[in-house]
């Protein structure tokens, strides 16, 4: 029996029917590297059940303190059922990409149920009409929630249900798992009363550690090693609003070998920055076809992973915030490129002076009660359409595999992260990567985007300038090195519309073309453009239309 942390239980505390809080992925499989090149819902849950030992998230559910009294804790599910936790449905014909993430989104918009080990893994057959994914290729949507996993440990979950290559035995580790009784009321109310006594030496104590990073931040400013700024307050844009319950999600996924090479543009530039810049030119574009851009900039809230090599199995999260201004007030892509690089290394100085790590810390203190009570209050007055945000979105880089994965013995194709919605947040991007290949995905409340194909086709473009800018400024050396090597050629993107001019009118055409595997290269051909356009990640549908 363990006790959640400050910001695990301020996920709990947030948790409403409108914003669930839970994050996770849209992974797709290949089976024909499985035995008989098949895979049967039965050897998942058999692949699952073999390998639960290695992820301590697995059969842990979360028990509340009566009246929010004190943080919840987590004990070994005594009524544990693998079959509840992991589910399978299928597409209706003819199974193309739109409605499978129609039902991702549907999936990922349900609250788990919180008495129970919260996590959910849907298994999705029927895509056999998804352009570049195998037939008889099937999906998993998966859903955690924040309370349990940051980004960091829900890579350790995903390599505890993967395996490195497709034949490999069941783990030798031996289960030893035991569940625990369900404590009373009284047992939990009497634990909250010590905790409290406790809590004001464990505040002194952390306070105490946090003296230096204060007297390091206070004495940074007054020498200037880093600056507090008006570009690092966000200004009001139409995704800091009371959120619905619906979802929407898509995204792009480019060649890490491009992202890459954009960070010649700015001297000193990070693959984060680079990442940071296309959102923030996607959401320039995106704002200004709605009229709707503010003068100043946006900010992305960067989470910063703080977790040890001894935490790397914990459960929780173990994560600091850097704010990241995007330069959407920046037309030139170089120009906000080498903004976003100056405002990230500020914000990085400023966390490092301060300690990231203290800054988790702090939060493991925060009274339970009123961290319950400060969170209904901000949900039921409505005040995220009053008061500013903290940030305008957030972007978080979640690394990935380098090699292909295996789950079941079916291949890991591609993956797109998922994230948590709250009030004044209707819209955030998980950045994941895998081989040599990176997904810019996102998620959106759906009253706030109602046409996420649109977005996303302002982040193709917005990924587009910058690496065009950096083809032409390649020497002739650089350019022969990045030429591409012989192998599967993936189709270039169809011209289309400027998304900074003017938003697609309602789409007709057939899906987009799945993303393939990160490995497969494009090969020069004589009427190419000097570099093939981003692959799409499909285009979920947005409320009124069709699933037929």
């Amino acid at each position: 029996m363990r006790q959640l942390q400050g910001m695990d239980a301020s996920f709990v505390a947030l948790e409403t029917r409108n914003s669930p809080m839970h994050i996770g992925s849209l992974l797709i499989y290949n089976p024909e590297t499985a035995p008989g090149g098949f895979v049967r819902f039965k050897d998942i849950l058999n692949f699952f059940e073999s390998r639960m030992q290695l992820s301590r998230t697995i059969r842990q559910r979360m028990v509340k303190v009566p009246f929010d009294l004190d943080y919840p804790y987590w004990i070994e599910d005594p009524d544990f059922d693998l079959e509840y936790h992991v589910r399978h449905v299928a597409l209706p014909k003819p199974g193309d990409w739109r409605q499978l993430c129609i039902q991702a989104a549907r999936i990922f918009a349900r609250p788990l149920d919180l008495t129970r080990p919260p996590w959910e893994f849907t298994i999705v057959e029927g895509l056999d009409n998804i352009e570049g994914v195998t037939k008889g290729s099937y999906a998993m949507v998966t859903k955690v929630h924040h309370a349990a996993i940051d980004g960091m440990s829900g890579v350790d979950l995903l390599e505890a249900m993967h395996t490195l290559e497709p034949d490999a035995p069941p783990p030798e580790t031996p289960d030893t798992w035991q569940a625990e009784k369900i404590p009373s009321a009284v047992e939990l109310l009497g634990r909250s009363y010590v905790s409290a006594l406790a809590n004001p030496m464990k505040q002194l104590e952390v306070a105490a550690k946090a003296a230096p990073g204060i007297a390091n931040a206070i004495k940074g400013l007054a020498v200037k090693d880093f600056k507090v700024g008006a570009d690092m307050v966000a200004p009001r844009c139409r995704f800091n609003r009371v959120i619905s319950p619906n979802r929407v999600v898509e995204g792009r996924s480019v060649p890490l070998a491009d992202i890459k090479a954009i960070r010649a543009l700015a001297p000193g530039c990070k693959v984060n920055d680079v990442f940071l810049a296309i959102v923030g030119g996607a959401m320039r574009k995106y704002l200004l076809s709605k009229d709707d851009l503010p003068g100043r900039t946006l900010t992305a809230m960067a989470p910063i992973s703080v977790r040890s090599k001894d935490e790397k199995g914990d459960m929780g999260n173990q994560v600091a915030a850097m704010i990241a201004p995007l330069g959407t007030h920046i037309e030139d892509p170089a120009e906000r490129l080498a903004f976003v690089h100056d405002k990230t290394t500020n914000s990085k100085a400023m966390t490092e002076a301060m300690g990231a790590r203290n800054m988790t810390e702090m939060s493991k203190v925060s009274p339970a009660l009123f961290m319950a009570l400060g969170a209904q209050l901000y949900t039921r007055l409505g005040l995220a359409n009053r008061v500013s945000a903290p940030y305008s979105t957030v972007v978080t880089n979640v690394p990935g595999p380098p090699v292909s994965i295996y789950s079941s013995g079916a291949r890991l194709e591609s993956q797109m992260g998922l994230l948590c919605l709250t009030d004044g947040l209707g819209l955030g991007h998980v950045v994941q990567s895998y081989v040599d290949e990176a997904t810019i995905a996102f998620t959106a409340c759906r009253s706030l985007m109602p046409d996420p194909d649109f977005y996303a086709q302002c982040i193709e473009e917005s990924f587009e300038e910058l690496r065009d800018l950096a083809k032409r400024n390649e020497t002739p050396a650089e350019a022969k090195k990045a030429a591409p090597r012989k192998g599967p050629v993936k189709k270039p993107a169809a011209k289309k519309q400027s998304a900074a001019r003017k938003a697609p009118a309602k789409k007709t055409a057939a899906t987009k073309a799945a993303p393939k595997k990160a490995a497969a290269k494009k090969t020069a051909a004589k009427n190419s453009t000097a570099s093939k356009a981003p692959q799409r990640a499909r285009k979920v549908a947005t409320k009124g239309k069709s699933t037929k």
